[in-house]
């Protein structure tokens, strides 16, 4: 009797590791690849913060190639914020969308963003006792660029980006810490909770739905050319793990690829003057999208406007997040002086930077603001943070003159407590002192950061060609179009983006769809 059960035992076992072996419907290898893929890029984040081409949501598991069909409703190029918040609306409005990344794992640009997502008379700020309004943050945002902003564009993006916080609260992505920006004079740009960098927390939020909702999302699948068939948009040619080309057919495309910040020929192509400058863009930032929509007939704007953020880790292109200044940190040159206003726009705080002999300055900050700017910590990990128990201390780490340094914050500490910067007319992100040792700073210098420019749609976000006219099922959605922003983009701004037409996109090609 013993031996019997023993046998049959063997029996079941042996069937179990079968049945389990044969588990990837064929597909073991393009799995395995993946899974091998996934790893790569979760220690390259660890580990090579240079490598952050494959950064995002690594331990996220990706639909596998033996699942993709050859058609879908809605073809979503790009898995970044855009592309993700585009496909949970198609869904959720009866489609049957699918996204195609290229890059190893999902997230773009969106993983990298730090200081939050800008919105006006939202919920948390009313809650919060903060009294802002759409009118202000419009105004606001149309001065930051110059006043060059699409007015209708700007106009829609204030209005609807309070919906857009509650919606994102909706589906369990909470961003209640407000905080501030550059060009912004009331706390609307919104945070995670614990006050943690935006990026990864609202990638995996998405990736999350997205799993979810059953919506296939392929990684490692590189759309080269999008197809039209008697003046419409009809689908893509897709390329899979650098091998296999497929056709998928499809009633309407969302271009959701990014911006061209990691693509250095067309960076200088339009500006000659940004040759060899750093950029914090992840590998995939290619203008990818811009190319193929180009093709179409799709025209360009303002794709000379490239933002160059002024605080970016030089060794690794890191970018060190607004939010640092927003709560309370302060630039010093290495003479240990402050030199402008911490908090003006972009552009402004940029050319102060390069003005200065050295071309590069130290953030400078105090355990408070430590304790309140979360991404902090990710910086201190990859080895940006100097550190002083003292403020003499700190000099010394920098290699500035203590006597300066000292002077510098007992000024600075005076001007937060009689709230007048007298020296720069700084008046945000003045709510503390900076007196809680130990006292830190990261060295900074500028680096290319953003591109206003992209193509031309309007507030259906559907792809305009040289005559004003919509391309009939071409969408486009995020850094890959222009016009929102104008010469210059407000930090906060660009997560706002994405999220407000990233939900348009989605919304506006399931009615194209349904329509035909």
């Amino acid at each position: 009797m013993y031996k019997k059960a023993t046998a049959a035992l063997i029996l079941v076992l042996s069937l179990m590791l079968v049945i389990a072996g044969c588990g990837n419907n064929g597909n073991a290898p393009q799995n395995q690849a993946q899974g091998q893929n996934q790893t790569q890029a979760s220690e390259q984040t660890d580990k090579s913060p240079e490598n952050e081409a494959v950064s995002g949501a690594s331990a996220k598991s990706y639909t596998p190639y033996d699942q993709l069909k050859d058609s879908y409703d809605i073809l979503i190029i790009g898995a970044g914020g855009a592309g993700m918040t585009a496909a949970l609306e198609a869904k959720a409005n009866g489609m049957d969308p699918v996204i195609f990344e290229k890059m190893p794992v999902a997230g773009g640009n969106t993983t990298k963003s730090s200081s939050g997502m800008n919105a006006s008379q939202t919920k948390f700020q009313k809650e919060q006792g903060i009294e802002d309004s759409n009118d202000k943050f419009y105004e606001e945002t149309f001065k930051g660029g110059h006043n060059t902003n699409d007015p209708d564009l700007l106009r829609f993006f204030v209005d609807h980006s309070a919906g857009a916080i509650d919606w994102l609260d909706s589906i369990g992505i909470r961003l209640n810490n407000l905080t501030i920006t550059g060009g912004m004079s009331e706390k609307r740009t919104h945070r995670p909770e614990d006050g943690s960098a935006v990026g990864q927390y609202l990638v995996d939020g998405l990736v999350r739905n997205v799993e979810e909702q059953g919506i296939p999302l392929f990684v490692n699948a590189n759309v080269k050319e999008i197809i039209q068939q008697d003046g419409k948009v009809h689908g893509v040619k897709v390329v899979l793990n650098d091998t296999e080309e497929k056709t998928i057919t499809g009633k309407a495309v969302i271009v959701a690829t990014g911006g061209y910040g990691a693509n250095p020929e067309m960076i200088t192509q339009f500006r000659p003057d940004l040759k060899g400058y750093v950029t914090t863009n992840q590998a995939g930032s290619t203008g990818d999208g811009i190319t193929m929509i180009e093709k179409l007939g799709g025209v360009t704007v303002d794709m000379d406007k490239i933002q160059v953020h002024p605080t970016v880790q030089q060794e690794k292109s890191y970018l060190i997040g607004e939010a640092v200044r927003g709560e309370g940190a302060i630039l010093v040159s290495s003479e240990g002086h402050r030199f402008h206003n911490e908090m003006d726009t972009r552009d402004k705080v940029t050319a102060a930077i390069n003005a200065l002999p050295e071309k590069s300055a130290y953030l400078v900050f105090d355990s408070g603001v430590k304790s309140r700017a979360k991404a902090i910590q990710q910086y201190e990990k990859m080895g940006f943070v100097l550190q002083g128990d003292t403020i003499e201390a700190l000099a010394e780490a920098m290699g500035v003159p203590a006597e300066a340094l000292a002077k510098t914050l007992e000024t600075w500490n005076g001007a937060v407590q009689n709230k007048n910067d007298a020296e720069f007319g700084r008046t945000t992100g003045m709510d503390h002192d900076l007196s809680g040792a130990p006292y830190y700073a990261i060295k900074i210098a500028p680096g290319i950061h953003y591109t206003m420019g992209g193509v031309k749609i309007n507030t259906n976000t559907e792809v305009l060609n040289k005559d004003g006219n919509p391309i009939p099922g071409l969408f486009a959605a995020g850094e890959v179009t222009g016009g929102l922003h104008g010469d210059n983009r407000i930090g906060g701004n660009s997560v706002a983006d994405i999220i407000i037409f990233g939900r348009q996109a989605g919304v506006k090609a399931a009615e194209f769809v349904k329509g035909q």
